[in-house]
């Protein structure tokens, strides 16, 4: 068995006082208990005592200035799959796809003079990452529950998005400045 190194290794006040209490554990053991209990691995995400769950990202959208271009960026320099560029006039969007195994790209340009997008755009010329998409489980749960904790949507009600399922958005004041998209899994 490999000698504990721990020298580099501070154990957190409350593990501390913890472990400490357990007679005969030295500090190398101490830091294996917890390193075994601190996991980077996947864990239940659940809201505690809610009825529905947070799942994994779905997808990160970028809005961009010029959506062929952009396209070519990721399908032709990079080697990416990539979707058609598909409108989406309900939404005054049009999106491409960008396949990243674990999750994707959504390539999002303006449709039509009443799009989110072209207001976007105006104060980024660049483009830029526009919001992130979160699956859940059930998303009228998980909407009512966070209305009730007082996280505000930007819509009264679901609409259907780019995937043919239930989304919707909260507001970016109410998640630390980010535009959050949930989507029914």
């Amino acid at each position: 068995m490999p000698a504990c190194s721990t020298r580099w290794y501070k154990i957190p006040p409350i593990a501390s006082s913890l472990f400490s209490s357990i007679p005969g554990l030295s500090r190398c053991s101490r830091v294996t208990l917890v390193r075994a209990l601190s996991t980077t691995a996947a864990l239940h995400q659940g809201v505690p005592g809610s009825v529905w769950k947070l799942g994994r990202l779905n997808h990160i959208a970028i809005a961009v200035p010029d959506i062929e271009k952009a396209t070519a960026l990721y399908r032709d320099v990079l080697g990416a799959t990539v979707s058609d560029k598909v409108p989406l006039p309900e939404h005054g969007v049009y999106t491409v796809f960008v396949e990243l195994g674990n999750t994707k790209l959504e390539l999002l340009h303006p449709l039509g003079e009443k799009s989110p997008i072209s207001g976007f755009l105006q104060k980024n010329k660049s483009g830029g990452m526009h919001h992130i998409c979160i699956e859940v489980d059930d998303i009228n749960a998980a909407i009512s529950d966070l209305k009730a904790k007082n996280i505000r949507t930007l819509s009264a009600e679901p609409r259907i998005g780019a995937h043919g399922k239930p989304v919707m958005f909260l507001h970016p004041k109410d998640c630390d400045g980010v535009l959050v998209e949930l989507e029914e899994a």
